[in-house]
């Protein structure tokens, strides 16, 4: 195998790394379910305003629309760093030399690493602890609502992670 090109597909063309192809996996479902909750959440706000004006007001649809709006703006946070479309600050490290902005580049995402874990570990207590608990209009158990912070956490780890292979190999 040459070191210049370390992973190779059987054709002989370079290929992806194998945590960047996961990455992409992940981002490309995270799109997807991204767009249905977006859809459900605008679905759900029209159907309560039709049934609040005309009908009875259903509360289970507000309870669902504010759980979504959250795991929604999680994964969307998780699109982002896969995209590098977060917020940033890019006016100290676009006036460093390349080596200096490799290391802010390394910094940035190994602060992301540290924060997700954080948002990984506490998610899974949250989940334990709140497990006997149920949300007031669905009854489901919040320990299934609170299952968003470690799924969603882990898949912008992974997102991290790949960014730091990918950074590291000088793409």
């Amino acid at each position: 195998m040459d070191d210049q090109q370390p992973f190779r597909n059987e054709r002989g063309g370079a290929s992806r790394p194998p945590l960047l192809r996961l990455s992409d996996r992940l981002n490309q479902i995270s799109e997807v379910v991204l767009f249905v909750m977006m859809i459900a959440m605008i679905a759900l706000t029209t159907i309560q305003i039709f049934f609040r004006v005309f009908l009875t007001a259903l509360i289970w649809t507000e309870e669902v629309t504010t759980y979504l709006l959250v795991a929604a703006s999680l994964l969307g946070a998780a699109v982002a760093f896969k995209r590098g479309s977060h917020i940033a600050v890019t006016f100290l490290p676009d006036k460093l030399p390349s080596g200096g902005r490799k290391f802010m580049a390394l910094l940035v995402q190994s602060v992301g690493i540290l924060f997700f874990v954080i948002v990984v570990v506490f998610g899974v207590s949250l989940m334990k602890s709140e497990a006997m608990q149920s949300t007031p209009a669905t009854r489901i158990s919040m320990s299934w609502l609170y299952l968003m912070y470690p799924v969603i956490g882990g898949i912008t780890l992974v997102h991290l992670f790949a960014g730091i292979g990918t950074i590291l190999r000088g793409e």
